[in-house]
């Protein structure tokens, strides 16, 4: 056992992570680059294992708006069907003369019964049509009062809005060297009363088994009490760091994580939000610092903030080698 794991071992653990320390018991990283959990789950249905709810608030605005489109389109072609398969001498008030152009009006006559539009040129005839023609219309109602459901839930669910730098830098900080991650909301949802934390995740040898231990690393700043333009959170490597006297290939061989937790309250959504972001050894700039991302505009009237350098850095040199 190496004096840096004998450091480490001694080091206060964060115990109160909820995962799990086996590290043979994990595989990969905790989090994925995007702050969601690296975990697949097994054991359930097919239907428990989609979540619907949570699957139609989560999939993008275009493909939401797909699937609207591509499921109107399939339930309209299904009655289409069942009224050519009643009769089509069953619509009353057709005026198609091809067989194109029969599907076409009972697919057309579909969307107005599904839609409850009903324009009256064409009615259904007799109990088989008049029955399907209801039932279409009630199926209507409750998938257009399920869609507003999940547009309303779409719009008004909390997010946090921000984005996080590629890389992490070991940057000079105070005459020693610190790790530094930015942030930045990229809308006018501002955060109030934003905390930060930082958990490094590492493995290590304890006997025969792997162990996984976590640490909070403790930050320069960790409050702040607006979130308005880029905020760049730092961690001291000093002696009370874990990451005290590591190299590079220390941290490497550590299969070392950092799981970023971001919390406040959105002035907008008037709700807590929450964001997370993960970093792993591929990610670490040994020797850099952040650009400024902001500048006074031509008028030095407001300041403007350039999203676009989010991750611009310069090499430098550090007065400590971790190489």
């Amino acid at each position: 056992m190496t004096f840096r794991t004998k450091r480490l071992i001694k080091a206060k653990i964060e115990n109160e992570t909820g995962l799990t320390t086996n590290g043979n018991l994990s595989g990969g990283r905790f989090f994925q680059e995007d702050g969601k959990p690296n975990m697949k789950v097994s054991g359930l249905t097919f239907w428990e294992s989609i979540n619907m709810y949570h699957f139609l608030l989560s999939i993008s605005n275009v493909q939401f708006i797909l699937l609207i489109f591509t499921s109107f389109t399939l339930i309209n072609l299904f009655f289409a069907g069942v009224y050519l398969f009643i009769g089509i001498e069953k619509l009353n008030g057709l005026i198609a003369v091809t067989n194109v152009e029969k599907f076409s009006e009972a697919f057309f006559f579909s969307a107005q019964t599904f839609t409850t539009v009903g324009y009256g040129r064409i009615n259904p005839v007799g109990f088989a049509a008049s029955f399907t023609a209801s039932g279409e219309a009630l199926i209507g109602l409750m998938c257009f009062a399920l869609i507003t459901g999940l547009i309303y839930g779409r719009f008004s669910r909390p997010r946090s809005y921000l984005c996080y730098s590629k890389n992490v830098l070991f940057a000079p900080f105070k005459d020693g060297v610190a790790l530094m991650l930015r942030m930045v909301p990229y809308t006018k949802n501002y955060l109030v009363n934003v905390e930060a934390k930082i958990t490094m995740a590492m493995r290590v040898q304890e006997g025969d088994e792997v162990k996984t231990r976590f640490y909070n690393l403790n930050l320069d700043i960790a409050r702040a009490n607006t979130l308005t333009a880029n905020w760049t959170l730092v961690h001291p490597i000093n002696e009370d760091s874990p990451l005290f006297e590591m190299k590079k290939e220390d941290i490497e061989n550590a299969s070392t994580e950092l799981l970023v937790f971001i919390h406040g309250f959105d002035e907008s959504f008037a709700n807590t939000v929450i964001s997370r972001a993960s970093y792993i050894p591929d990610s670490f700039v040994y020797g850099a610092k952040f650009l400024p991302m902001f500048h006074p505009d031509r008028n030095n009237k407001y300041t403007v903030l350039k999203l676009d350098l989010l991750n611009s850095y310069t090499k430098v040199e550090l007065p400590v080698a971790f190489e």
